[in-house]
């Protein structure tokens, strides 16, 4: 489980502390010599799983406000970096936020250029950090968290100035509708109460004159001082910080402002590093001042912890499911278990009704064998209806013919017919079942007719039987004897014009087995 740690730095020593649960706790201050930098060394060798993010109270730092054209994606970028570049030519920790559009047709936009630009200050904690790979998630200015106060103390006021105590000196800062426009600090001298009531007072003025010279502000235009400070001090702020027309002043208390913002750490006194280190863990503002190869191992463990999360969730998914498949499992032995006990009990009932029934001569398997036999029988049986129809269908056209027979038989196995190829007989199966009908019938013409005329109608028979694929037809028996050794004459017909022409016809049809 990763640990928050928040680094406060000013201008001689750095300060740790430990955020967890809502609570803050101090761990330990080092100090910007050979033995502090040492043992940050080994602060950060015993912390390797907290992400850590720094707060700066330094003077070192530049604000300026630039108006750059209505642009987007990378241009916007390249054009504010490269102003950042002319503006803080050797500063390290540098960063950009935007002010907003102006309502112009061009919609200029107006942002706020800002560096922390002592680089000597910053070096050797970046530089522990570093050699460490300890995740830094951003190096933050104090009076940028002045907005995020005010948001959550509900102040809206459209201008206003915002004067706080730390580190022994007062940081000013000027908010134009939630916005930081302009910031310094000032060393505190007299950090007695009556010389923080005097502190507060002279720089809130000196503050607005400033503002007024710069043109921010208006001669006359009047400006509300909010001073954030502890109850005890409050008959002392009030005693010297006298409103006048253009200054008007608004003490705050300290611990009721973090009790509204929800902050379990309240600070003792009126100095408001703890308030301002309970703002940054709990929403830390959109710019900060570190660049992207200093966050490198914050990024690495962003990627670390979405794979991870990613597992968790697919892992916690599979879980989920092998539970519902353990469970329908479960129902399912279950259901086995009752089945199981039914169809004993059904057995049981089953023999105990069979010990009723009289004895058999014969064993319950031989009963068996011969009913799986009838059944076989039964099922092979096969009637000749088939070949009645397709007699019938050939007769239909064919008036002349009668019918004096019809002999059918079926059953028994067919050898195949001996193929002239050899993959042919490869093909062919080894038996099949057969049915043949042979057919006995007489020809009546008339007495004019003529032998062709006979054989042309018998000849129709045989082709209308042939129109079937499935059947084999087989002349046993003309109406005429027409073999090629004996001559067919006209008188033939004629003598034997009022006797009937007989012939016999066999139809075969094969089924595969």
């Amino acid at each position: 489980m990763h640990v928050r740690r928040l680094l406060y730095l000013s201008a001689h020593q750095l300060t740790a502390f430990k955020w967890q649960s809502g609570v803050l706790s101090e761990e330990g201050s080092f100090d910007a010599t050979e033995a502090g930098k040492l043992g940050f060394a080994n602060y950060l060798a015993g912390n390797r799983k907290s992400i850590f993010s720094i707060l700066a109270n330094v003077s070192d730092e530049g604000f300026h406000i630039e108006t750059i054209p209505f642009l987007r994606g990378a241009d916007r970028t390249a054009i504010v970096r490269r102003k950042l570049g002319q503006l803080f030519f050797s500063a390290a920790l540098t960063t950009s936020m935007s002010l907003g559009h102006q309502k112009s047709r061009r919609k200029d936009e107006r942002i706020m250029l800002a560096a922390l630009t002592n680089n000597e200050v910053f070096a050797p904690w970046l530089s522990a950090l570093a050699s460490a790979e300890s995740p830094l998630a951003g190096v933050y200015s104090l009076p940028l968290l002045g907005p995020v106060l005010l948001r959550k103390l509900g102040i809206t006021d459209e201008r206003c100035l915002l004067l706080t105590i730390q580190d022994q000196s007062i940081r000013q800062s000027y908010l134009e509708k939630g916005e930081l426009f302009f910031s310094r600090l000032t060393p505190l001298h007299n950090s007695s109460i009556g010389g923080i009531a005097q502190t507060f007072a002279t720089e809130a003025r000196k503050l607005q004159q400033y503002l007024v010279s710069q043109r921010l502000i208006g001669r006359q235009q009047p400006i509300n001082a909010y001073l954030l400070a502890h109850a005890n001090t409050s008959k002392a702020l009030e005693s010297s910080c006298v409103d006048s027309d253009n200054l008007s002043f608004t003490i705050l208390d300290i611990e009721a402002c973090a009790q509204q913002c929800s902050f379990k750490t309240l600070p003792a006194d009126t100095r408001c590093e703890p308030l301002f280190l309970q703002l940054l863990a709990a929403d830390p503002p959109r710019t900060q001042f570190a660049s992207d190869a200093q966050r490198h191992d914050y990024h690495l463990w962003l990627v670390r912890s979405v794979l991870q999360g990613t597992g968790a969730i697919a892992l916690f998914g599979c879980l989920l499911w092998s539970g519902r498949q353990l469970y329908e499992a479960y129902q399912l032995n279950q259901e086995v278990e009752v089945i199981t006990a039914e169809t004993s009990l059904a057995r049981r009932r089953y023999e105990d009704i069979l010990k009723t029934f009289p004895p058999i001569p014969t064993s319950n398997e031989s009963l068996r064998r011969v009913i799986n036999r009838y059944v076989e029988l039964e099922n092979a049986s096969t009637s000749p209806a088939y070949l009645w129809r397709e007699i019938s269908r050939a007769l239909h056209d064919a008036p002349s013919i009668e019918l004096d027979g019809i002999e059918w038989k079926a059953g028994g196995t067919q050898p195949p017919r001996a193929p002239l190829g050899v993959e042919a007989q490869r093909n062919e199966p080894p038996g099949v079942e057969r049915e043949i009908a042979v057919v006995h019938g007489t020809l009546r013409l008339g007495a004019e007719s003529n032998p062709r005329q006979v054989l042309a109608a018998f000849k129709g028979l045989v082709d209308a039987l042939e129109l079937n694929p499935q059947l084999e037809v087989e002349v046993l028996q003309q109406p005429f004897d027409v073999e090629s050794g004996k001559p067919l004459k006209g008188g033939d017909a004629t003598v034997a014009d009022s006797q009937p022409r007989a012939f016999k016809v066999q139809i075969r049809r094969t089924r595969g087995s």
